[in-house]
């Protein structure tokens, strides 16, 4: 008697809706053999016992195929878009310059602010439940601020915001920290020393290892542009002095890798810019070492006496009534005087870096729309949203990856944006997986207005998940590999120190138990000679190539690659399906081998990522085990037959900022079979704006023909390959039309039409138009 094989949890089929392979192709272009099909529809989780026939038995060789198939049964996946919900309760007045900022526990918190109709200014404190969807208006206690407007408002430590500077309704530039206690709704304002920065509005503030960073903003009676950046040091709130950066305001500011990134904003000449700066933290005692304690006289502001800067005259706060803020006085503006900081400040330790992107198909103006800039896992995402000047056909969603410093297009804006709605705060979770827009119809109707007969500026809110773009989070981006320390001729015989339990698992991974590394299973794949010549590699597999017999054992003669050395414990530990098959003593249990039908090196990838939870290797992995797209792209497939979500985030993630020609059909296709849209679909625009280059490929020679003609079908209906003078002058015109270096190129429907050498107008901006065709 023998256990029944076993099967994914879930039945199997095309991912894809049938829309690449047949029913009956596998995953890599092989066909899916009957005898699989009928052993998938036996659950992973029941242990039935069967006779195998003598022939069977003698056949098998005692090793079951494991099915290649996607999962059955899983709703396919249309073209995510973020959905607008309508808020209830004590809406926000018109806002503006207000703080916006995600507190966790699903809770949104507005401060402060100026009403745009009446110039009000405000220092109410406001909080939105996203699970009800209601605002509320939130009783403070303690040293209750007084209004402003321009202030920063970051989180700390989970359960309190940190607000700092900004204007008051005298438009004086305040530089006061105040502490928002989130459990208790208790204001405190902490004894600082040190050297107070300068008054500021529209800055950008940071946290990093209890620093709360503070770069740039507008100061003085003119508006006075500032280029310093300073710290405070929150476990003794001391201040840094103050060092020259970039002069910026209305900019955004986040520290990834040991840098200050800078990008965005009003330069000192009032341009909008678009370039990148940072500051190397790294390695400079001035950033690492706790401040110098300067003298401070709370009331007149006495500077410290070695500080080179003056002093200067501090308006007096306004009385606070008893209702816990100031009302707006219409008295005259009481600015201090403007003092040029960046005379006397000196340039910031470490090193200072810019970019200009002049020009480029991916890259977003930012003469145009309203932009907002938040930070996710090393890359930097633009949201260029509608304006008066632009409808949401025209916006974008775009990254930035910090470390390659390249940009990419992640989304039409016609794919995120609704259209009628403008958008004017954004905040992120500090994950950096979720981003929120707080915005308002552009057409409110009489409901939508508010109290005083007048549209209302966070009404409501758009939820994004920046998973379905790739993203994923803070907590999951790798950490940046430092190389080891030299171990010196007098300590030869210390162990080097451990990187972790997933980096020691991997010195074990595929070494034969003789070794007496532990291992007691064996994995087998496609044998490496049945895919040397294969041109697309781990993306796809001749039907010649795949194992026949029409039955769901391995047939002794059929050539697979060398073992793979596995340890149980750890895939029963880390692969559910495995787990499964293991605790119902199935085939595997008995013979203590499988084989998997795909690729040689798809198959140790997988593996290898079961040990190390990563797909790309580290310096001490087997020089065998590749990180190529190829791969990346077939784990993305098996990510999708067993349900591995961690692995199909690590895939989608890289597959989106590596795609490129050579890889771009491989990647399209594949994502087609896992159901992945988002990536089909930058994958299939990517094919069509490179289609010159692209069908050139080998990539593209080796698709199926079915696949070959689902890929020449992405392209508009309208759509007509053009050349040579032809060419030129299309380009010249798209140059000429929206002046931007060329980035209306990418529009994904803007192509010449068969009549006429004329870039087409998109469809009118309804709901059915967010579809790529």
């Amino acid at each position: 008697m023998a256990q029944q094989p076993s099967t994914p949890a879930n039945n199997a089929s095309n991912a894809n809706t049938g829309s690449l392979t047949g029913a009956s192709v596998s995953i890599f272009g092989g066909p899916v053999h009957p005898a699989n099909t009928t052993a998938v529809q036996q659950p992973a989780s029941s242990s039935v016992t069967s006779s195998l026939t003598p022939a069977s038995t003698s056949s098998s060789n005692n090793t079951y195929i494991m099915p290649n198939s996607p999962l059955k049964n899983r709703a396919p996946m249309d073209g995510y878009r973020p959905k607008v919900t309508r808020t209830l309760g004590q809406r926000p007045a018109c806002l503006v310059n207000a703080s916006v900022t995600y507190c966790g526990n699903n809770q949104i918190y507005a401060f402060g602010g100026f009403d745009q109709y009446t110039d009000e200014v405000y220092n109410h404190v406001l909080r939105l439940d996203l699970v009800s969807h209601q605002w509320n208006l939130v009783d403070n206690y303690g040293d209750i601020p007084g209004v402003r407007m321009g202030h920063t408002a970051t989180l700390y430590k989970g359960d309190k915001l940190l607000v700092f500077g900004g204007e008051n309704e005298h438009r004086t530039y305040l530089s006061d920290l105040i502490i928002f206690d989130l459990k208790t709704a208790h204001w405190t304002q902490p004894q600082v020393s040190g050297p107070i920065p300068k008054g500021r509005a529209r800055h950008a503030a940071v946290l990093h290892e209890d620093k709360l960073f503070i770069v740039g903003g507008i100061t003085g009676h003119d508006n006075y542009v500032l280029d310093d950046i300073c710290y405070l040091d929150l476990k003794t709130f001391t201040w840094s002095r103050a060092w020259r950066f970039v002069g910026r305001f209305d900019h955004s500011a986040s520290i990834w890798g040991e840098r200050v990134w800078v990008f965005g904003g009003l330069s000192e000449d009032m341009d909008k810019v678009s370039d990148l700066w940072w500051l190397d933290l790294k390695g400079s005692p001035a950033f690492e070492s706790p401040p110098h304690t300067g003298s401070l006289d709370r009331a007149g502001l006495a500077r410290n006496a070695a500080s080179p800067r003056p002093s200067y005259p501090i308006a007096q706060s306004p009385v606070v009534g008893a209702s816990g803020y100031a009302a707006n006085s219409r008295t005259a503006q009481v600015n201090p005087p403007s003092f040029h900081i960046k005379t006397y400040a000196p340039p910031a330790p470490g090193a200072i870096s810019s970019l200009k992107f002049i020009s480029a198909p991916n890259v977003p103006s930012q003469m145009q729309g309203i932009h907002f800039h938040v930070y996710s896992s090393g890359t930097l995402l633009d949201f260029v949203t509608p304006a008066a000047t632009i409808t949401s056909k025209e916006c974008s969603l775009s990254a930035l990856d910090l470390g390659a410093l390249r940009w990419q297009k992640l989304a039409e804006g016609r794919e995120v944006f609704n259209p009628g709605y403008r958008w004017h705060y954004c905040t992120m979770n500090e994950d950096g997986t979720k981003a929120w827009l707080l915005g308002c119809p552009t057409d409110p109707i009489a409901s939508d207005l508010g109290p005083n007969g007048l549209e209302e500026y966070l009404s409501n809110i758009m939820e994004i998940d920046l998973r379905r773009y790739g993203f994923m989070g803070n907590k999951h981006t790798p950490e940046t590999r430092t190389d080891l320390v030299r171990v010196s001729s007098r300590a030869r015989h210390e162990e080097p120190p451990s990187k972790g339990l997933g980096a020691d698992l991997a010195k074990l991974f595929d070494q034969p138990p003789e070794t007496g590394s532990g291992t007691d299973f064996i994995v087998t794949a496609l044998s490496r000679e049945s895919d040397e010549d294969e041109i697309m590699g781990s993306a796809l597999v001749h039907a010649a190539d795949s194992i026949g017999n029409d039955q769901a054992w391995l047939a002794p003669d059929v050539p697979t690659s060398a073992p793979i050395h596995v340890h149980r414990l750890i895939l029963q530990a880390r692969w559910p399906h495995f787990a499964r098959l293991w605790s119902s003593q199935m085939a595997e249990f008995h013979t203590k081998k499988m084989h998997i039908p795909e690729p040689y090196s798809v198959v140790k990838a997988f593996l290898y990522y079961l040990y190390t939870d990563r797909i790309d290797p580290g310096s001490e992995a087997d020089d065998n085990i590749t990180a190529d797209l190829e791969d990346v792209a077939g784990l993305l497939v098996m990510s999708n037959i067993y349900n591995i979500q961690h692995l199909r985030l690590l895939c989608v993630n890289r597959l989106s900022k590596e795609l490129d020609v050579d890889h771009a059909c491989i990647i399209w296709y594949c994502a087609g079979l896992a159901s992945e849209e988002w990536l089909r679909k930058r994958a299939a625009g990517f094919c069509m704006t490179h289609w010159g280059r692209i069908v050139r490929t080998l990539g593209f020679q080796r698709l199926p023909r079915t696949a070959l003609v689902e890929l020449s079908q992405e392209i508009d209906m309208e759509g007509r390959v053009v050349g040579g003078d032809e060419l030129d002058m299309i380009v010249g015109g798209i140059d000429g039309r929206f002046g931007d270096g060329g980035s209306a190129v990418s529009h994904r429907k803007e192509s010449v039409s068969s009549n006429t050498t004329q870039l087409l107008d998109s469809e009118g901006e309804d709901d059915d138009g967010m579809e790529i065709s």
